[in-house]
């Protein structure tokens, strides 16, 4: 993909996977839009590759908040007028590690629900109208090996014992989703993807304090920017980890 002028959007980009996706994004000539819930931290961070003299903007926005994306949108089409990429990387984990499958509060299931899966719809359906204006649209949504109903369901599998339910339920939505939307975008210039980040030296796996990521960062970004940069000849529709195609 000719990555001169392109605009992309970058959610949860703050910090860890999504702010390693803007630098890796501008690195690479795309105009980065750096969208955080708080203004003064996305800013901060805007500010910091700024520095760095890459392209890159910053945004509100809260995935959450119908009326942040609203006003978000509203920025971006005053500003530039169309949309070329979009990254849903935001997203939480805030199972309790003791209650197991059952016994995880129907509040810990919505509030998961509401950031990684209706707030990912929330955005994206926002935001297609100015995907539409772009030549060559991309949405990637970051989810994750955990929302693999296959993976999970094989005792031979990596994955098998990590059983996070609302997290990896939430992801499995994300997945499902996409399959659908890139089934409604297949006659279009728009390509939709989900990947997997890897499992990233990151706070969200920062636990009881251990690190329990593997991955630097900057790996953990490399799917999401790929995906972002893919061609016309580009996969739609499909599961990714780097250039695996993982099972849903």
């Amino acid at each position: 993909m000719n990555t001169v002028s392109r605009i992309a959007l970058v959610t949860g980009a703050t910090r860890g996977i999504g702010f390693e996706t803007v630098r890796q994004l501008a690195e690479n000539g795309v105009h980065t839009l750096l969208a955080g819930r708080n203004r003064e931290r996305a800013v901060e961070a805007a500010l910091k590759l700024q520095a760095q003299g890459l392209p890159v903007e910053a945004i509100v926005l809260d995935v959450t908040d119908a009326a942040s994306i609203d006003a978000a949108v509203a920025d971006v089409e005053r500003r530039h007028g169309r949309l070329d990429i979009l990254v849903n990387n935001a997203g939480i984990a805030i199972d309790a590690a003791d209650k197991g499958v059952s016994g995880q509060s129907l509040e810990t299931w919505r509030t998961t629900f509401d950031t990684n899966v209706f707030g990912l719809i929330a955005v994206t359906r926002a935001f297609l109208p100015l995907l539409h204006k772009s030549t060559a649209g991309r949405i990637v949504n970051v989810s994750s090996a955990l929302g693999s109903v296959t993976l999970h369901a094989d005792p031979s599998s990596f994955i098998y014992d990590f059983k996070i339910p609302a997290y990896n339920v939430s992801k499995s939505a994300v997945n499902a989703w996409t399959v659908q939307l890139a089934y409604e975008l297949r006659d279009s210039t728009i390509k939709v993807n989900t990947i997997h980040p890897g499992y990233v030296k990151t706070e969200m796996n920062h636990v009881d304090g251990e690190q329990r990521g593997e991955l630097e960062v900057p790996d953990g970004a490399r799917t999401s920017v790929r995906l972002a940069l893919i061609d016309d000849d580009g996969p739609n529709g499909g599961f990714y980890y780097l250039d695996e195609v993982l099972p849903w």
